[in-house]
């Protein structure tokens, strides 16, 4: 029997799946299966799996717009996901989610060529979602124990984009979401 939370999760992704993620040529669906598979082919542990799955179900949650980042208005996607998730699974798959948003802001202030590799709309979120970290922004994120975990979601969403990347169904990533339950 599959846990409700996990029952939840699947009905928020058949029921809001398609639309669009924000200004990208994929879907939802398609950007969170894109993700946890890439996490899967990193060899990523089950809690980077579910949590690169889940990293962005904060857009499903809410009723704004497609096109809301576009507009100028922060979903606070990664809040409201958290909030969710923070029920249901450990700390090891909420904190990347949570932190996933403050960590493209890390990487454009210390990787270099990062900030120029991302897409439009993700330059276009950046702005309102507090912009490239200052030092001190830097040392609080690099603080904190779930940073690294953070970045390695960041770099899978970054490249979960692309229209023509197969990758399994949701159904293929449920186990993940199972052995990440909270006990």
């Amino acid at each position: 029997m599959v846990h409700p939370a996990i029952q939840q999760i699947i009905q928020l992704f058949e029921s809001k799946g398609d639309s669009m993620y924000g200004g990208e040529a994929v879907t939802q669906l398609e950007h969170a299966l894109q993700a946890a598979y890439l996490a899967k082919l990193e060899h990523a542990n089950d809690s980077l799996i579910a949590a690169s799955l889940l990293h962005d179900i904060g857009h499903l949650l809410h009723d704004l717009p497609e096109m809301a980042s576009e507009d100028g208005i922060d979903d606070i996607h990664e809040e409201l996901a958290a909030n969710f998730l923070t029920r249901y699974f450990t700390d090891e798959v909420v904190e990347p989610v949570k932190l996933h948003v403050q960590a493209k802001r890390y990487l454009c202030a210390t990787e270099e060529g990062y900030y120029e590799r991302l897409s439009q709309p993700s330059k276009t979120s950046l702005e309102f979602q507090g912009g490239i970290m200052n030092a001190a922004e830097v040392e609080r994120f690099t603080a904190n124990p779930y940073f690294s975990d953070a970045i390695a979601l960041r770099k899978w969403d970054d490249l979960a984009k692309d229209p023509d990347f197969i990758t399994p169904d949701l159904s293929d990533f449920i186990s993940s979401l199972e052995l990440t339950l909270k006990k």
